[in-house]
């Protein structure tokens, strides 16, 4: 009978993301990830406290995944380049915005700091001060994190295809197009298919020419760099 290899900490973290991608958060619990691992799940307390810290592990190795832009940019595409890789890799693993949404999740190192303060760093190199860092910094979060919750079906897998799509049948049915023209017209469009990327991509580009308008130190304009690999 083959030896089997001794738990770490990495290989628990390992088959809890895989897990949590397959279930979701529900399905993600100390006894099924035992399970999956061949233990009894109070072996697991010798790598990890709880479920909170599988679930900061997850998304530290999640951060770790975010490519990181090059300094030498100028402020807008290292704030474009850094938010682009946030979505793509968070759209690989759902669950992590889901968990720092609903604050199951609140990872503090700096490896999992570290895109933030990327982030940061270029809106203090644009001129704002403290309060419009953190308030530019809020509004980049909250496109970000509020565009991966909208166009992912439950939270697990592959975040395609768009939520949106999946109700717009309905909406059509039910909507008097008497009534509510604009609406009415916006859904017939969205039943001939979305793009979650491209739309995040146009929403930040949107988002990033504002800042530029608003940052002390005025700079050019910068034209939106590589798409999204879908």
């Amino acid at each position: 009978m083959p030896r089997r290899e001794p738990l770490n900490r990495e290989k628990v973290l390992t088959a809890a993301l895989e897990l949590a991608d397959e279930e979701g958060l529900e399905g993600l619990s100390m006894r099924r990830l035992a399970k999956r691992l061949g233990v009894e799940a109070m072996s697991l307390y010798n790598h990890v406290s709880n479920k909170t810290d599988i679930l900061d592990g997850i998304a530290e190795r999640v951060f770790s995944e975010v490519a990181p832009s090059d300094p030498t940019l100028p402020w807008p595409d290292q704030i474009r380049t850094v938010t682009l890789n946030m979505y793509a890799a968070f759209s690989r693993h759902p669950i992590v915005p889901l968990a720092l949404v609903t604050d199951q999740s609140n990872p503090t190192s700096a490896q999992a700091l570290q895109p933030l303060d990327t982030l940061a760093g270029a809106l203090y190199q644009a001129g704002f001060d403290d309060l419009r860092t953190r308030q530019a910094l809020g509004a980049i979060n909250a496109l970000l994190l509020g565009s991966l919750l909208l166009s992912t079906g439950g939270f697990t897998g592959d975040p395609q295809p768009h939520t949106a799509e999946q109700g717009v049948s309905a909406y059509i049915r039910q909507v008097d197009p008497a009534r509510l023209p604009h609406f009415s017209r916006l859904l017939r469009h969205t039943q001939n298919g979305v793009s979650p990327a491209a739309d995040f991509e146009e929403a930040l580009n949107t988002l990033i020419t504002g800042l530029i308008t608003s940052a002390p130190q005025q700079a050019p304009d910068h034209a939106p760099e590589g798409r999204i690999d879908e």
